[in-house]
């Protein structure tokens, strides 16, 4: 490889914005953009020979495609979603070997598979985005999409015959829904037809619906959502008597929303009538009245690190509530279970789930007064997963646990005594490298300390905690949209460590390791704080003496793609290779591509001229000049509804004409893969993913196979285990697996 193919050069200059220019700003590769364009096809493929003749070099590549065949070959067992009036409970499991889960019913007897994605598309390109259950359990919502596209559309399964009784309704991507008693009506959210709205803005204008099974959509009733936002997003839900409906809209993802109430048994459900519970403030709320008539406020209004309130449902605002469990220096609030029946009829718990620093724990407490009775032992230092109980009440409690060196199993607590037990674990065996994990913190540039897990070999960390010597490392972050990089079983990571290499996984600003304040020091206008985190973070590996620059490479996804293009363009000289995923990387046209337009609360609009300032002062695409640049690999996928592949197309032309080292030394290379998008894929997928990425990552941090060979091991359980990074399999929350599309963010 001698050299990299064209890519013209425009001299495209513009003065932003338009309408009060304040900077003139170079474009030159914006015919990229265009997709489906000849001279972008050509650039395309002449990238992918690229990239597949480098790729012919790496020792590694099939070496972690396998390991991390095995590892993740674990499966996977979700956690129980009981209807007990059906006596039906509802669970998703993963099969060694099987390129997707399955939804699995129980009946009394062994599970049975009530939905399998491969069966449905054995080119394995369909996904099931979520499901839930009718209250009674009779009746089956699902979604579906294809292509990577999460563009989901939703059916109604009768779950004893199998018969599909309703849609497929179409543009309803990660939609609620909440059931109604009866089984004949739920409410849900849906996009407007695209002929409705103007162009280039098919993916927005939700609206929320009431639909009754076997009526065309077109009778549904709109409940909620005209003249809103057109990047609203919304929330729906009813409570399991059927009485109380809870509404909630944000606006994108900006860190807040309004929550409304209504009783349904005030009105037909066709004409709810909401009362206003927190509307305008600039928090986050979430609302469920409990079978003691109270209802439950979840919350960070005035309580960055969140709080649980009590109040009556007639008086539902801010100034009725009382705190039941408040707002604590030292934790952040993530989850609370009710457990109030049964047994504990006249001793009811309230139920806690709290993370210190990126970890889990989970407290007990006398529901009636939020008193503190007890903690609950956990099998390690590591993440729970949602609280999940029987909805019409109960004692026993049902949560998720993982680290990272445990795949991901459910646990069951005993409401009486507290003592928990393993209700399921993966499917298969898998014998896991053994390691150690020790928690860092150092100090960013303005001073605040920070966080990051580092993962190595037993034997190359000293009794004292030291590594014996440098060693080639992969340093991985997020740092947006509250996210907090919490402990989880890794396939890729764990063969990664396994080889001889070490790991990091750092708490950056803009995730929530710390609460909702430490995402908002890493938003907007202090989005710089994010990326100073990084570099002190990569620089605490190496004065720790885990690396050298000559051997760490960085790796992010998404927005943390944002974050290892913004680290490659300001300190290039720091790393040796970066994988940058799906990023965002040309923050002043983001906007008008994919779903950035939901994301300016996160990043800030280039249409203001002082947002644009910020923008302009770390994109990456904006900020690439003559250097050397290190060894970097861009990985994109076609289907991509969220991030466009263009931001990545965009930076990878300018750092190949900018770099002033070689294309045999320091190669900048774009893998490109059709047939799957931003979100859930096929394990097979997945596997090639990590072993382009870990070979690319050791070929250029100098990794060698005498390291990996030495690594090798069986029957060995981890050491001590304690972030969730590509490759994990994580715990579904609740009733769902998988999240409102606008949280996700990027």
């Amino acid at each position: 490889m001698t050299e990299y193919p064209d890519a013209r050069r425009d001299d495209l200059l513009e003065w932003l914005p338009p309408h009060a220019p304040i900077a003139q700003v170079a474009d030159p590769y914006r015919w990229l953009e265009d997709e489906h364009g000849a001279e972008t096809s050509a650039w395309l493929a002449a990238q992918e020979q690229l990239f597949h003749r480098e790729r012919k070099t790496w020792w590694a590549r099939e070496h972690f495609e396998q390991r991390v065949r095995e590892l993740i070959d674990v499966g996977y067992q979700g956690g129980p979603v009981h209807r007990s009036e059906t006596g039906r409970v509802y669970s998703m499991r993963r099969l060694p070997g099987a390129e997707h889960g399955q939804l699995l019913v129980s009946e009394g007897g062994e599970p049975r598979v009530l939905l399998d994605p491969m069966a449905i598309d054995p080119s394995g390109s369909t996904t099931l985005d979520a499901y839930q259950p009718s209250k009674e359990g009779g009746l089956l919502a699902y979604q579906l999409s294809a292509g990577g596209t999460e563009d989901s559309a939703l059916r109604i399964l009768d779950v004893a015959t199998g018969e599909i009784l309703d849609g497929p309704i179409d543009r309803t991507r990660y939609s609620p829904i909440a059931w109604l008693r009866g089984e004949q009506a739920f409410y849900y959210v849906r996009r407007l037809p695209a002929e409705d709205v103007p162009e280039g803005e098919a993916q927005y204008h939700r609206r929320v619906y009431l639909h009754r099974l076997g009526t065309p959509t077109s009778e549904d009733v709109e409940i909620f959502g005209a003249g809103r936002a057109k990047t609203s997003y919304y929330g729906v839900g009813v409570s399991y008597d059927g009485r109380w409906l809870v509404l909630s809209a944000a606006e994108g993802t900006d860190p807040r929303n309004d929550v409304w109430l209504a009783d349904l048994h005030e009105g037909a459900p066709e004409r709810p009538v909401l009362r206003p519970v927190v509307v305008g403030k600039d928090a986050r709320t979430s609302l469920s009245v409990g079978r003691d008539g109270r209802l439950y406020v979840f919350t960070d209004l005035d309580a960055p690190r969140g709080r649980l309130a009590v109040t009556d449902p007639s008086d539902p605002g801010p100034q009725s509530w009382r705190d039941l469990l408040p707002e604590r220096a030292d934790a952040v609030l993530e989850d609370y279970l009710l457990l109030d029946r049964g047994r504990l009829t006249e001793a009811p718990v309230l139920l806690a789930s709290w993370t210190r620093h990126a970890t889990s724990t989970v407290t007990r407490h006398d529901l009636r007064t939020g008193a503190e009775t007890g903690v609950v032992e956990l099998p390690g230092v590591g993440t729970v997963g949602g609280l999940i109980g029987h909805p019409e009440g109960g004692d026993e409690a049902w949560f998720g646990y993982s680290d990272y060196a445990t795949p991901a199993q459910v646990l069951h607590l005993e409401g009486v005594s507290g003592e928990v037990s393993v209700w399921a674990r993966p499917p298969g065996e898998v014998a896991v490298p053994p390691i150690t994990t020790r928690q860092v913190a150092f100090t960013s540039r303005d001073g605040t300390t920070v966080r990051m897990f580092v993962l190595a070999r037993a034997d190359l960390v000293t009794p004292e905690g030291r590594p014996t010597a440098p060693r080639p490392t992969v340093l991985y972050g997020y740092g947006g949209f509250g996210h907090t990089m919490s402990p989880g079983y890794s396939a890729s990571m764990l063969a990664w460590v396994e080889a001889g290499g070490v790991y990091a996984v750092a708490g950056l600003r803009g995730g929530s390791e710390e609460g909702e304040q430490w995402h908002r020091d890493g938003m907007l206008g202090k989005k710089q704080n994010v990326f100073d985190d990084f570099l002190a973070a990569a620089r605490a590996l190496v004065d720790g003496g885990w690396t050298t620059p000559e051997q760490l490479g960085i790796s992010g996804g998404s927005n943390g793609g944002l974050l290892v293009g913004a680290a490659l363009t300001q300190w290039p000289e720091l790393f040796a290779a970066v994988v940058c995923s799906a990023p965002l990387l040309d923050m002043v046209r983001y906007q008008l591509h994919g779903l950035g337009t939901s994301w300016s609360g996160e990043y800030g609009d280039a249409a203001d001229p002082e947002q644009l300032r910020w923008l302009l002062d770390y994109s990456p695409y904006h900020h690439v000049r003559e250097t050397g640049y290190p060894a970097t690999l861009f990985t994109v996928f076609a289907g991509d509804t969220r991030v466009d592949p263009l931001h990545a197309a965009k930076l990878a032309a300018a750092l190949q004409h900018a770099t002033t080292r070689p294309p045999a030394e320091a190669p900048i290379l774009f893998r490109r893969e059709v047939g799957v998008g931003h979100g859930a894929r096929a394990i097979s997928k997945s596997v090639a993913l990590s072993g382009d990425t870990l070979g690319f990552l050791a070929h250029h941090t100098g990794l060698t196979e005498t390291m990996a060979g030495q690594g090798t091991t069986t029957g060995t359980e981890a050491t001590a285990s304690t972030g969730t990074t590509a490759g994990a399999e994580t715990m579904p929350s609740r009733e769902t697996i998988a999240s409102r599309e606008a949280g996700d963010g990027a």
